[in-house]
């Protein structure tokens, strides 16, 4: 990644998610791939342990479990962050949407179609997806998808070694 691609990116990163979410994202120090569209639009950036962020048409990124990770390592608690319980735990870890009913916490910044991070309250990442409510409104409902989870991040270690 180059200089510029790097500040532009950082830039984007900090206004989506926060201050420090640009650096966590894309360090200054780390070698990252920067996948272009033909028009050569940054599209994905890459590191070594995968897919970090795409760099949608709407010029917001949306996050893989990779980036999503970071994020939750730089920014604190809740930011960006929905707490379920350990009954939605397996469902979102395999991709499937998170309900208003089964979220304990959220954070209240978030707006309709902000990424976020469904976590459990060790702050354990399960899943990454797009908020359909209102952090407050996630609380407030008794019905409806809260999340629409996009990538779940597989079974738990101790459930995969069974």
């Amino acid at each position: 990644m180059n200089d510029e691609d790097g500040r532009m990116l950082r830039r984007v990163a900090d206004y989506q998610f926060g201050a420090g979410a640009g650096a966590a994202l894309f360090p200054a120090a780390e070698d990252l791939e920067v996948y272009r569209t033909t028009s050569g639009r940054p599209q994905q950036v890459v590191a070594d342990g995968g897919r970090l962020v795409t760099y949608a048409v709407d010029g917001r990124f949306t996050l893989s479990p990779a980036g999503s990770r970071r994020l939750l390592d730089a920014l604190d608690d809740p930011t960006h962050r929905v707490v379920v319980g350990e009954d939605s735990d397996p469902f979102v870890r395999e991709g499937r949407n998170t309900f208003a009913k089964f979220v304990k916490r959220a954070d209240p910044a978030i707006r309709p179609g902000d990424e976020v991070a469904v976590v459990r309250d060790d702050d354990t990442l399960l899943g990454v997806g797009r908020a359909e409510l209102a952090g407050e409104d996630m609380l407030d409902f008794e019905t409806g998808m809260a999340v629409f989870v996009r990538h779940g991040v597989g079974p738990a270690e101790d459930e995969a070694a069974e």
